[in-house]
């Protein structure tokens, strides 16, 4: 019988398909995992509900714990919304380290516009806060592009969810 350490362990090995330096648990979709017999259950939330990755995700799940012997039940939770306090301290720094700009913590409110243009964000390649945003809509609707005056290197930064 496989047991629940086994099925987080297996799920934290599957990259996100867009970000494959971080794990689907480290990005936090992953919120829980029911084992009943030899049927595991998996209750994920995407990062949005139009991603197109969702597929992906899902069946690399499945094949996952199959790969465990068991039979997977990936459920995807529609009521319950993805948020970037979800990302973990390891998956931060594995983003700061790959070259993304990891998310500020989320307030209480939606982030402005003013927030997003501050110059708040630290470069991830050499932390100055000499930073700007170049394009507020970058490659995912979770991400912007933004450019390091002190390094001169454009990098992306995770808007706060």
């Amino acid at each position: 019988m496989v047991t629940e350490a086994q099925v987080w362990d297996a799920l934290a090995e599957i990259p996100d398909p867009e970000i494959p330096v971080i794990s689907l648990v480290d990005l936090g979709v992953v919120r829980g995992v029911d084992i009943d017999d030899r049927r595991v259950r998996v209750d994920f939330t995407p990062t949005f509900l139009g991603c197109p990755a969702l597929e992906v995700m899902r069946d690399a799940m499945a094949d996952s714990i199959r790969a465990l012997g068991a039979e997977p039940e990936i459920q995807v939770l529609l009521d319950d919304s993805w948020s970037t306090d979800r990302i973990t301290a390891e998956g931060r720094e594995k983003l700061r380290a790959s070259g993304f700009a990891p998310p500020s913590p989320r307030g209480t409110a939606a982030p402005t516009l003013v927030q997003l243009q501050s110059n708040a964000h630290r470069c991830p390649y050499c932390g100055s806060s000499e930073t700007r945003l170049e394009n507020i809509f970058g490659p995912t609707p979770c991400r912007s592009l933004r450019y390091c005056a002190s390094c001169r290197q454009p990098y992306e930064q995770f808007k706060t969810i």
